[in-house]
């Protein structure tokens, strides 16, 4: 009876074990291409983008970036910004590398309305992809404007977008980077934080 239940204990915690690294190597098999700075190939040698493993390290080797390619791409630009922010609005001298380097170039883009055909607190958000090129895939398609606007003002704030956006294109992007966005979605949603009132009053 002694040697059935040795035996029978045995068995169990072996597959115990095996259960354990079986989670092990899904816990660690995390798909690297979403975070990846480049398209992954079946060809490549080399890891898709540098990354930094530990043997001490409990959880899932994944690579460090700064912003996963495969989500949406989301950014806020302000007529006006603080100027803690204002550095980011400056364009960059370089091929663009990486989100932030885009960021900072649509930023620099932004030409707003004069402010005797602006309103303050307006926002329009709108969404578009760039080729990998650098040029735009389609034209920009609105999704959102503040409601309740007139729509000569929405017309005005379309407008300024479009030929903004249109006096920067095509980017100038880095191979890597060309490859990585190339029909991603991005989403600019444009915030007229100027005092309105205060610009038209100042001769």
């Amino acid at each position: 009876m002694l040697p059935r239940i040795a035996i029978g204990f045995v068995v169990a915690v072996t597959g115990l074990a095996f259960a354990g690294n079986a989670d092990a190597r899904r816990w660690h098999r995390i798909n690297p291409i979403p975070f990846s700075h480049e398209p992954c190939s079946v060809l490549s040698h080399h890891p898709c983008t540098p990354y930094f493993c530990s043997v001490l390290g409990h959880g899932p080797c994944i690579p460090e970036i700064d912003y996963p390619y495969g989500e949406n791409l989301q950014l806020t630009v302000e007529t006006k910004p603080s100027e803690e922010d204002a550095p980011k609005y400056q364009k960059p001298d370089h091929d663009l590398d990486n989100i932030g380097d885009l960021f900072a170039a649509l930023r620099s883009c932004w030409t707003p309305p004069q402010a005797d055909a602006a309103k303050e607190g307006m926002q329009m958000t709108v969404r578009f992809s760039f080729k990998r090129s650098g040029d735009l895939i389609g034209p920009p398609r609105l999704t959102f404007a503040t409601a309740g606007v007139p729509s000569e003002v929405r017309e005005t704030y379309l407008k300024a977008i479009n030929d903004s956006i249109g006096a920067c294109v095509p980017l100038k992007f880095t191979g890597n980077l060309g490859g990585a966005l190339a029909g991603r979605p991005i989403a600019i949603r444009y915030v007229d934080n100027r005092d309105i009132e205060k610009q038209k009053a100042t001769p």
